[in-house]
């Protein structure tokens, strides 16, 4: 086994179970990778910490890897490995609506996510899809998703966009009803690993390593009932009870938030690409090529041999 890795955590959260699933497991040292989990000091560092050696790989959105590109055309940050292919991201309305359009919004006062960029891409590239200007939503003052969800329980929000474990508190407590899962529009890269061209070349093994790691946390993911990948998970979420765990990763499990496979296409990446371009927060068409080392999961997928 190869020297241990510093594998940075963008932020604690329950989209990012698959990663805590291989660590509880065991799955990436027995696929040959030590690897040392330590919490980014923020989601706007993670990615910085790889260009300034304070971590190995880190894992979190593309999108942050498009902005780094976006900044610096030289850029040697690339991503491998997909993970969260579904938006992990959920509108919870006051009142029920089995049957949500994105033209239900209209007169709803709605609080967005803004506690990272991507949840407001994303929901502003829908509409525009949908033949809705976004500047037209009744938005409200921009607050954290804990506050915002806060504002639907008090009536201050009719609409809230957030993910878990704000989506089942709202739902068991009886003030929230899921609208809409934006998962629903597909795979789009979400989550993957990252890290620099030159440990992607020096720590080839390692990456492939990484790969195979979470393959067979994927592969546990969707073998396993909730119960049980939740009570293997339950060390990394002590303030949530083990059977709202188990609700949230049946809901994430079942819309199509995590991989089957770590491969990460071209067409996932534009996808995500897309919406940070229609929603400003990048300027340039990053090349998939530039941003994505597809090929580390290919290698670790094929037959040995």
């Amino acid at each position: 086994m190869s020297r241990p890795i510093t594998l940075f955590e963008n932020m604690r959260a329950v989209p990012y179970v698959p990663f805590y699933l291989a660590a509880e497991r065991g799955d990436w040292a027995r696929a040959g990778a030590e690897v040392r989990i330590e919490t980014s000091p923020a989601t706007a560092q993670t990615a910085a910490a790889l260009l300034d050696g304070r971590a190995d790989v880190s894992w979190g959105g593309p999108m942050r890897v498009m902005l780094h590109h976006d900044a610096d055309r030289a850029c040697p940050l690339v991503c491998f490995g997909q993970v969260v292919a579904g938006e992990p991201f959920v509108l919870v309305g006051r009142e029920p609506n089995p049957s949500f359009r994105f033209a239900d919004l209209a007169g709803q006062r709605i609080g967005v996510a803004i506690d990272v960029p991507t949840p407001w891409m994303t929901f502003q590239d829908d509409l525009r899809r949908a033949g809705i200007d976004p500047g037209s939503l009744n938005r409200l003052a921009d607050l954290p998703m804990a506050e915002n969800v806060e504002r639907l329980r008090t009536g201050e929000a009719d609409v809230v966009q957030v993910f878990e474990p704000y989506v089942d508190r709202a739902v068991a407590g009886g003030w929230g009803h899921v609208w809409h899962r934006f998962a629903d529009r597909g795979d789009m890269s979400y989550t993957s690993f990252y890290t620099t061209r030159r440990f992607a070349a020096e720590r080839r093994e390692t990456c492939r390593a990484l790969v195979r790691g979470i393959m067979a946390a994927q592969e546990a993911l969707f073998a396993e009932t909730a119960d049980e990948i939740a009570g293997q998970v339950a060390g990394w979420f002590p303030a949530l009870e083990r059977a709202a765990l188990a609700r949230m990763i049946e809901g994430y499990r079942g819309s199509g938030v995590w991989a089957r496979s770590p491969a990460l296409p071209a067409a996932t990446f534009v996808r995500l690409k897309a919406s940070l371009l229609s929603g400003g927060l990048i300027g340039y068409d990053v090349p998939y090529d530039n941003a994505v080392d597809d090929a580390i999961a290919a290698e670790a997928m094929a037959p040995a041999g």
